[in-house]
């Protein structure tokens, strides 16, 4: 068989179903892809958007997915989203070419050190020389991207092994998420510490989430008696209706929920590397205990020394520590701290219905920000596929209980790198891979437009994709910092109104921008109906500069105030 049929078939046997990337002058990946019965193969118009697509894809299906590139800017163009890739922990295995040997070294056309290029974000990476490294090198690399850490690796496929007609050994079978339980002694030193401690926290992040752990995480938090936050990738891991779920850590947390955090004695923190957005505003390693599990070595001794490590699963260590810890004594969680708990969680909001009309006048008036997302969330369900991008406005989506999702939705963010443009690539991975639930995008006008090549595709493959668009004419991030100094803020603002709109409509969407939050509730129930059939829905809603999420107000306070600025966040 041809090389591409021979990886089309090794994929597909390794476990992976999406194969995603630009075609090739010549039938490549993509082609054997698309023959392959076992795989799906996604054109994209752009490099950029496919990997994106590929976080999406990932996110919901739990698979790695594949991204077929090509050396030199093929390449190069993808790299910020792979960048992103291995900042969220996302598996995808890049696929890509190298030019014929001959030619190396002497001028080649599109020649390029990939592998250079990869190697800061990359966890692994090959070269295929030979022909007969070819499946074990396939084999190897789905290996790495599920296993561990989650991440990103790199095969390059030299032109001579392409060219070759091969034959592959019998199918395998899908390779295999490895999972372990932390030692023995590292869990009776973790239930110690739990015993008794007054004033616990737990913490989950999206390594609990890849995991399954939520229901090992509900019965520890009520095991302990602790309020029980999330990292913005850790979010849907539980039912954020639950008693004792506090919203996101660090630059996302409420401010009632905040003293919860300030007065820890313990904090437990589960598949999260406690990246710097996670740790603004609360985290003092010297103030409190700290115990960290995560599958990952490398996640220990990052951003503070913990008091236990736990290297293993999360779901099966969770449930090896609960056993351990036995029926606990509640009475040894301090009772000011269950009372605090109650006081600062939200009461749920009441499901829609006649008896809940809003109040007389209220849905002639103007809509912000958080109006906007909340009134999305209530029409589409707490069940959704909810797509978060990097922008001022949109950053209330972060913010419990502005959104309360379920632990049946699935919530993709940016990770720490947070590039704009995200939102929409991510989106169409994610809409193409489940179709059963109803996919919304959070993004500002300027992240929208970097990323408009995600569109067309959406459209060809009737995705169903609903764009809650908060438009501030302008990048808003930039213009809020500015602010604070004092300095010109005429570049962060467009001088020409957003076009996303019309470039939704050419492709037989619809559009809207509603004002009052009467047109807002009557927008979204015409984007339910547009996006159920496949369709893409705009709805694009004007915001205001100082219409700002707390938690961005909280972290430019003097040093005085709060406990750590925003250095570095885009």
């Amino acid at each position: 068989m041809s090389a591409w049929d021979l990886i089309a078939r090794t994929i597909a046997d390794a476990g992976c179903r999406l194969a995603i990337g630009l075609p090739s002058d010549e039938p490549g990946l993509l082609d054997a892809a698309d023959r392959h019965p076992d795989l799906e193969a996604l054109g994209v118009r752009d490099q950029r958007v496919g990997a994106c697509a590929a976080i999406g894809h990932t996110a919901v299906s739990g698979r790695p997915a594949v991204l077929a590139l090509n050396s030199g800017p093929s390449f190069v163009n993808a790299l910020t989203g792979l960048l992103e890739a291995s900042s969220l922990g996302c598996s995808t295995v890049v696929i890509t070419t190298r030019i014929p040997a001959s030619e190396l070294g002497r001028g080649g056309f599109q020649q390029l050190d990939q592998l250079a290029m990869a190697a800061p974000l990359a966890k692994w990476s090959f070269l295929v020389e030979q022909a007969d490294q070819l499946v074990w090198a396939l084999r190897r690399a789905v290996h790495m991207a599920v296993n561990g850490a989650p991440g990103v690796v790199v095969l390059e496929i030299a032109h001579e092994v392409l060219e070759s007609d091969l034959s592959g050994d019998e199918p395998m079978g899908s390779v295999r998420r490895l999972a372990a339980v932390a030692s023995d002694e590292a869990v009776e030193e973790a239930a110690r510490l739990l015993r008794h401690g007054q004033r616990p926290v737990v913490v989950a992040g999206g390594g609990a989430k890849a995991a399954g752990a939520g229901e090992a995480l509900l019965g520890l938090a009520e095991r302990l008696g602790a309020p029980l936050f999330t990292t913005a990738s850790g979010r849907g891991v539980i039912d954020e209706d639950h008693p004792l779920a506090q919203g996101l850590i660090g630059l996302y947390t409420s401010p009632a929920a905040q003293p919860l955090l300030d007065e820890a004695d313990l904090v437990f923190v589960i598949g999260s590397r406690l990246e710097e957005t996670a740790r603004m505003g609360w985290f003092r390693p010297d103030s409190s205990r700290l115990i960290q599990l995560d599958s990952d070595p490398a996640a220990f001794s990052l951003a503070a020394e913990a008091d236990v490590n736990l290297l293993g699963d999360a779901a099966l260590t969770l449930r090896r520590l609960l056993g351990v810890l036995g029926a606990r004594d509640l009475d040894a969680t301090d009772s000011a701290w269950r009372r605090r708990i109650g006081q600062v969680q939200h009461e749920p909001r009441p499901a829609p219905g006649a008896e809940d009309m809003p109040a007389p006048g209220a849905e002639d008036m103007a809509v912000s920000a958080p109006d906007a997302i909340t009134a999305a969330i209530d029409a589409f369900g707490r069940d959704l596929i909810l797509v978060q991008e990097n922008g001022l406005h949109d950053m209330w989506g972060y913010f419990y209980p502005v959104i309360s999702v379920s632990d049946r939705s699935t919530v993709i963010s940016p990770g720490e790198q947070t590039m704009v443009g995200f939102g929409l690539g991510a989106a169409l991975g994610a809409a193409v891979t489940d179709r059963s639930r109803p996919t919304v995008v959070i993004c500002g006008d300027g992240a929208a437009e970097m990323s408009l090549a995600a569109l067309p595709t959406a459209a060809e493959q009737n995705c169903g994709i609903t764009v809650l668009m908060l438009d501030n004419r302008g990048f808003g991030w930039p213009r809020f910092v500015r602010s604070h100094s004092g300095s010109d803020d005429s570049l962060t603002r467009f001088a020409t109104p957003s076009h996303v709109g019309r470039v939704v409509e050419s492709f037989g969407g619809w559009t809207a921008g509603p004002v009052t939050r009467g047109e807002l509730a009557a927008a979204l129930e015409k984007a339910r109906l547009v996006t159920a059939d496949g369709g893409i829905a705009l709805i694009s809603v004007r915001v205001a500069d100082d219409d700002i999420a707390p938690g961005v107000l909280r972290a430019f306070e003097p040093p005085d105030n709060a406990g750590q600025g925003l250095d570095g966040a885009d």
